[in-house]
C-alpha cells in the first residue's frame, strides 16, 4: 500500500489515500448521491467527479497548498493516445507488408511532462502566509514598569496602614 494524493476538480490537494502499490495515473471519484427515499423512480443522471486520486508524486518540493495541472496531464494523454494509435497503425502496415519487409515497430510512449504540480496560492497569499510578525513590545521594559507601579503601590498601602495606626491611637 501506498499513500496518494486526492485533488479536488480544480486541481488543490485534499488528501492522502492509501491504495496499492501498482496504482498509477488519475482516476476520478465520486461523490455520493443524496437519496431521499421517497422518489424511487427518478431517472439516474451521470454523477460529476467529486474529485480525482493521483498516482503521479508530487516532486516539487516546499509547496504551501499543491494543485495537480489536470489540464496537462489531459494533454498528456492524449499524446499517450495518439501514439498508441500510430503504433498500431504502424504494426498494421509492417503485418499487412509482410514480416520480412523490416523489425517490428516498438511503442514508445512519449515522456510524461514534469512540474505537472505546482503551486495552489498566488505570491500574494504566500506573502501573507510567510510575514514576519510585527514586534512585540520589549517585555523587559513592561516587566520593569510593571514592577516599579507595584512599589509605589505598596509604599502607598505602607503610608496609609501607618496613618491608620496613627489615628487608631490618637483616640
Amino acid at each position: 500500500m501506498k499513500a496518494v494524493p486526492k485533488v479536488n476538480t480544480d486541481g488543490l490537494y485534499l488528501e492522502d489515500e492509501l491504495v496499492d502499490d501498482a496504482f498509477s495515473g488519475v482516476v476520478p471519484f465520486y461523490a455520493q448521491p443524496e437519496t431521499s427515499g421517497q422518489d424511487t423512480d427518478i431517472e439516474p443522471t451521470t454523477p460529476e467527479p467529486a474529485g480525482y486520486t493521483v498516482g503521479v508524486p508530487i516532486t516539487t518540493p516546499g509547496l504551501y497548498k499543491p494543485c495537480f495541472d489536470l489540464a496537462a496531464w489531459e494533454t498528456y494523454q492524449a499524446s499517450v493516445y495518439e501514439a498508441k494509435e500510430a503504433y498500431i497503425a504502424a504494426l498494421h502496415d509492417w503485418q499487412t507488408k509482410g514480416k520480412d519487409v523490416g523489425e517490428q515497430p516498438v511503442y514508445v510512449a512519449p515522456a510524461q511532462p514534469e512540474g505537472l504540480w505546482k503551486e495552489g496560492l498566488t505570491p500574494e497569499e504566500i506573502a501573507e502566509l510567510t510575514k514576519q510578525p510585527e514586534p512585540q513590545p520589549k517585555l523587559r521594559e513592561e516587566l520593569t514598569n510593571t514592577q516599579m507601579a507595584m512599589a509605589d503601590m505598596y509604599e502607598q498601602m505602607l503610608a496609609m496602614q501607618a496613618e491608620l495606626t496613627a489615628l487608631k491611637e490618637g483616640r
